[in-house]
């Protein structure tokens, strides 16, 4: 498969919108577009610790990423959360996924980041089948107080 990752452009906004639009659908979850705008405009703010990369399989855009680095009290260096992972459903299997999260991988590497490390809902078994490839099980469970 000729794959492309790279920094969304601005010029990538609808391509990056219909990724960002199925990653909500696949997870069930409806984010406001007040909030989409703003994830944009950090997403292409140097200052924000927030980044992406779209999958390109030639002029089409099949698969998104997007990870924050952020402190941690154990260690100097930085961690890297890799945030939302997706791929279009027609192209799963095909080694996208795995790609797009040796990316992230590498640029965690290059900033010096100690630790990768990502979340994904129990029922999504598909996609652990990779994550059980490419990574360690924490055996952490998350507890969370929406607010």
């Amino acid at each position: 498969m000729n794959l492309e990752l790279r920094h969304p452009a601005p010029a990538d906004r609808a391509a990056w919108d219909r990724l960002w639009q199925g990653y909500q659908r696949f997870y069930k979850v409806e984010i406001a577009d007040a909030v989409s705008d703003l994830t944009w405009e950090r997403l292409h703010d140097p200052a924000e610790p927030m980044h992406a990369a779209i999958a390109w399989q030639g002029a089409r855009a099949i698969g998104l990423v997007h990870w924050i680095f952020h402190r941690s009290t154990w260690t100097a260096g930085p961690y890297c959360y890799l945030q939302d992972l997706y791929v279009e459903p027609d192209v799963r299997g095909g080694g996208v996924g795995r790609k797009l999260i040796a990316h992230v991988r590498s640029e965690a590497e290059a900033a010096g980041a100690s630790r990768l490390y990502w979340l994904t809902h129990e029922t999504n078994t598909d996609a652990m089948v990779l994550y059980d490839k490419v990574a360690e099980r924490s055996g952490f469970v998350q507890y969370r107080v929406v607010l």
